[in-house]
């Protein structure tokens, strides 16, 4: 394995400053517990709409210190996993959804430039690959859904998706021009949090919180070294989630993907493989990975082998799979053996949060005190966003009809209790790399999976 040891991603080399750790007893308005992208939207989007309302961010760490600063930087368009994922359970919304999430991303992009926000945004699309000949025929079914829903797409044959991105594995693509951006995730995390301080809103990093508990009618926040105490507040942690409320554990799973990035390639390498539009790339298998070019031309190339620990362990101890890293190098020599001199020079993981239906899922605790979303399913750069919109519907308690949608008020089927989550996560592993093996035949246990409206991918 050439790859360097995990740690910090590829993003996260320079992480600025944007408060202090809380010390003694504060108040706000709204408190929110996370510094993440749904913490952030919902932060700015409050200060939007209420300039006047006390915001207190706290994180534990740093600023996008989680998946929004580890993540591979696709800002999609799709607030359900991708289109076909939105047409399976949410049929009769479909068309509804994929206007929201086409909106969110222009009011994410619009966002961008007009604070000048510094985050290497390259509005650049999508290429999805077909790896086998079964996958052409979901790549033509996807073809038609976006076409349906008023999106520009391209069905490439193999001879020109290679003219797009030359890799001997590619049989054929479905180009998106229009199926969004790349962006530095940690530094976006870090903008945010800038114009976020602009408008008012108070960050505490290095904060963690140790308790959420009722206080008369409102909710304290117990922290190391003081607390803050506000009517409302947003749980927006995702997949460390269950560690401060257990009950939201009911509805997801933090399962760990692992990230690799090459050295920065030579003109000359780059030439070896085109990619001159730069657009992000994902293949079409069931365990799939996604890669993009970053802004100093490194490859970043992730995916496949997400790894779920049991009791939905996270923390340091699970960060680092040495036996990923090697399998994911391996891929990629196979994809693109044309790079067989371009050394791997960073490696880094961490968990994100999966629902049943691969969707956010929203709820409440403590009385509707505690307002939450998780469950992004490596989709949360820009839906993240959109979270942090219907968390700020409910907050202000507006008759919004974004409260009326299916998406937002109905949850995912339940994961159960352990051991069984385990052995149930466990052999829909092992049923979907059969999968892949069969030409995309799913068995007996997947197709049970799909009766009860529980759809995975890795």
């Amino acid at each position: 394995m050439s790859a360097a040891g995990t740690g910090p991603s590829v993003w996260q080399d320079e992480e600025p400053r944007h408060g202090r750790a809380l010390a003694g007893d504060a108040r706000a308005d709204v408190a929110i517990i996370g510094g993440g992208y749904t913490g952030l939207w919902t932060a700015l989007l409050l200060k939007e709409r209420e300039p006047s309302l006390r915001v207190t961010i706290v994180e534990s760490d740093r600023i996008g210190f989680g998946a929004s600063g580890r993540n591979g930087g696709f800002v999609d368009p799709s607030l359900t996993h991708g289109i076909a994922n939105g047409a399976e359970h949410f049929p009769d919304e479909q068309l509804e959804l994929v206007r929201l999430g086409r909106e969110n991303y222009q009011a994410m992009d619009r966002f961008v430039r007009e604070h000048q926000l510094d985050c290497d945004w390259e509005t650049v699309g999508k290429l999805d690959v077909a790896l086998e000949p079964w996958q052409l025929d979901d790549l033509e079914e996807e073809r038609q859904l976006y076409e349906q829903a008023g999106e520009h797409v391209e069905l490439l044959d193999a001879a020109a998706t290679r003219r797009e991105v030359d890799s001997p594995t590619f049989l054929g693509g479905l180009h998106r021009p229009e199926g969004g951006a790349m962006v530095d995730p940690a530094f976006l995390a870090h903008e945010l949090a800038r114009v976020a301080v602009e408008r008012g809103v108070i960050i505490h990093e290095e904060t963690p919180v140790t308790a959420v508990r009722r206080d008369g009618g409102g909710v304290r926040l117990r922290t190391e070294r003081g607390s803050l105490l506000a009517p409302r507040a947003v749980l927006a942690t995702n997949a460390y989630s269950h560690r401060l409320i257990r009950r939201t554990g009911r509805w997801y799973v933090p399962v760990h993907d692992y990230v690799l990035a090459t050295a920065p390639l030579t003109p000359e390498q780059r030439d070896r493989i085109g990619w001159r539009r730069r657009q992000g790339l994902s293949d079409s298998a069931n365990q799939f990975h996604y890669y993009r070019l970053t802004p100093d031309d490194r490859i970043l190339w992730g995916g496949y082998d997400a790894i779920y620990r049991f009791g939905n362990g996270v923390g340091p101890d699970t960060a680092d799979r040495p036996r990923t890293y090697a399998l994911l190098e391996r891929q990629f020599r196979q994809t693109f053996p044309q790079l067989h001199d371009v050394p791997f020079e960073r490696s880094w993981g961490g968990p994100i949060a999966t629902t049943t239906r691969f969707t956010v899922a929203f709820g409440d605790e403590l009385g509707g005190r505690v307002l939450w979303a998780l469950g992004y399913t490596g989709l949360g750069v820009a839906t993240a966003r959109f979270g942090g919109l219907v968390l700020t519907e409910r907050l202000l308690e507006t008759d919004s009809d974004l409260l009326r949608l299916r998406l937002t008020t109905t949850k995912p089927f339940p994961f159960p209790p352990e051991p069984l989550r385990w052995i149930g996560v466990t052999l829909t592993r092992r049923a979907i790399a059969k999968a892949d093996r069969r030409r995309g035949r799913r068995g007996l246990w997947l197709r049970v999976l799909d009766w009860f409206g529980i759809g995975f991918n890795s």
